[in-house]
């Protein structure tokens, strides 16, 4: 079974309202410009392509944001964008801030954790600075998955990209003028030397994205799932995976105490009360 022919849509439909939304959601809350943390990766890639047609290339901040561990070439890819897209930039380390409270019994998914919320608090800070909106990269898979840091990269004020899929976020790539090199490179949070996505997940994004579409927008049961000729451990595990993650997709819980409680009975729309 072909991801590609599966997931495949119309992209010029699909780009056409995601620079829309992004115009739209910024713009009716009173903003302009956009700050979005930039890793040479393919997700951040999209949608900084997308930010520059939404607002002008004037109007889109990329923050680059290494550790001493990153790789080279993840920064690289991400000049290679900037460059590409003319839009403006910083590059900030984040080594002495993360390394002031990192200690040496602090394990990898610890420290990556550390660092994916470290660079989402500079993020929302350069936000402050030019009175911008932060633009999340997460995507569908990721999300449901549940494979992010919660008030790290899972955090944003808006996110054009969490209702497609790693394989649909190739193809829009593609089309929108992505480098081919940066939608070819193997997946990598680069939160550790030699850190991959696909291993660290235990299998590929190209299967992933097959079983959760079947699962969760299909709706088959996981025996139906099974039953189109995917592996029972992996559907399981899939499946196991978005279960527990649940937490991560929610806001935080209010405990309800009163007649009219925030998000459970006094709701207020996104942009209530702006002029």
């Amino acid at each position: 079974m072909d991801p590609y022919k599966v997931l495949s849509f119309d992209e010029s439909k699909i780009a056409d309202y995601l620079i829309e939304f992004l115009r739209d959601e910024i713009y009716k809350v009173g903003f302009e410009k956009a700050v979005i943390g930039l890793s040479g990766g393919i997700d951040s890639g999209l949608v900084a392509y997308l930010l520059k047609e939404a607002l002008g290339k004037e109007n889109v901040y990329a923050i680059i944001l290494p550790y001493k561990t990153s790789s080279a070439e993840s920064v690289d890819d991400a000049f290679k964008i900037i460059n590409e897209l003319g839009i403006n930039y910083k590059k900030i380390d984040i080594t002495k801030m993360a390394d002031s409270y990192i200690e040496n019994n602090f394990d990898k998914v610890r420290i990556g954790n550390i660092l994916a919320r470290l660079r989402m608090i500079v993020l929302f800070d350069q936000s402050y600075e030019t009175n911008a909106l932060v633009v999340g990269t997460s995507n569908k898979t990721e999300l449901l998955l549940g494979y992010g840091t919660w008030y790290g990269d899972m955090a944003s004020s808006l996110n054009p990209i969490g209702d497609l899929y790693k394989t649909q976020v190739r193809i829009l790539s593609k089309y929108m003028g992505v480098p081919q090199s940066i939608i070819d490179k193997k997946p990598t949070a680069d939160l550790w030397v030699g850190q991959s996505d696909e291993e660290e997940l235990g299998f590929s994004y190209d299967e992933a994205d097959l079983i959760l579409y079947h699962l969760f927008d299909k709706r088959l049961s996981i025996d139906e799932v099974i039953n189109l000729g995917f592996s029972k451990n992996i559907v399981n595990g899939i499946f196991e995976r978005v279960r527990k993650n649940q937490f991560k997709r929610l806001p935080p819980i209010i405990a309800k105490v009163s007649r009219r409680s925030i998000n459970w009975d006094f709701r207020f729309l996104r942009d209530w009360g702006q002029i």
